[in-house]
């Protein structure tokens, strides 16, 4: 047994089955899940939970992590223990893109407004529903799409409309925080990278030179739906703790037609997607 078999075995034999929502009924002669109790809860079989418990199995993938992580209730810290152990840990170097537990729940339960979370280079990672009935579903764009700052000043998203104001303003805001974000991580190739490409944009080379440093909070725009049409929207950008991830929140504009839209396109869009880890 190695030191992510012996962390996985602890984590089953200590959690209860009934918090996983499984009957309790037959006798157990130890406390905790089965094997077989885990390796359904986390959509694997019951011989790789016994291989990885004895140290038999290769690495397992940062899925397997995570869907075991969910099925054994971990908390942030233990999820990340976990992600470690299994040699996903992220370098002091590159900017973080794992999710922990608790922001896929915030996601799942904003059921009636879109939301995503994105990295600290404006990297899509991860969409509810809604955001992607707004939008368009990203799991069908290529990696550029996925960048806010490449579809901001490359215009790659039709489905979104703003003032001269708001795109100024938004623009600005951007920019000055990628220049936080190129501070914080100096050595991550994926940011240099973005900024040089990004560098070739007039508008953002101008932005840039400026040296404004500030985080991106919030924004104004409209989304332009083919089927219910304009939805103005308020955006909204909270950032997580240790991980520098964040968590964008769109709501609708008050005093408009945009939470009657929202509605009408509730339960529309594909599944919550979660772009794989890099």
């Amino acid at each position: 047994m190695n030191d992510l078999g012996a962390a996985l075995r602890a984590w089953r034999e200590r959690t209860d089955p009934d918090a996983v929502g499984l009957p309790n009924a037959s006798p157990r002669r130890v406390a905790g899940l089965r094997r077989g109790e885990l390796a359904t809860l986390a959509g694997i079989s019951p011989e790789y939970v016994a291989r990885l418990e004895q140290g038999r199995a290769g690495t397992p993938s940062a899925q397997v992590c995570a869907a075991l992580a969910c099925a054994l209730r971990l908390s942030d810290d233990e999820e990340a223990h976990l992600m470690r152990l299994a040699g996903f840990a992220t370098a002091p170097d590159r900017i973080p893109c794992r999710i922990p537990g608790s922001l896929h729940r915030v996601i799942d339960h904003l059921g009636d407004v879109p939301a995503a979370v994105y990295d600290a280079a404006w990297r899509l990672l991860h969409w509810n529903r809604l955001f992607a009935a707004v939008f368009g579903d990203p799991a069908d764009a290529s990696a550029d799409d996925r960048n806010a700052l490449i579809v901001q000043f490359e215009s790659r998203n039709p489905r979104v409309r703003q003032t001269d104001t708001e795109r100024a303003y938004f623009e600005q805001s951007l920019v000055a925080d990628l220049r936080a974000t190129s501070a914080r991580y100096p050595n991550d190739p994926d940011v240099a990278a973005l900024v040089t490409r990004m560098a070739g944009n007039d508008r953002f080379r101008r932005l840039w030179a400026l040296g404004a440093v500030a985080l991106h909070e919030n924004a104004h725009k409209t989304a332009v739906h083919p089927d219910v049409g304009p939805i103005p929207l308020d955006s909204n950008v909270l950032t997580t703790r240790n991980t520098d991830l964040r968590l964008v929140v769109l709501t609708p504009r008050p005093d408009t037609t945009a939470r009657e839209k929202l509605d009408r396109l509730g339960g529309r869009g594909p599944v919550p997607r979660q772009v794989g880890l890099t």
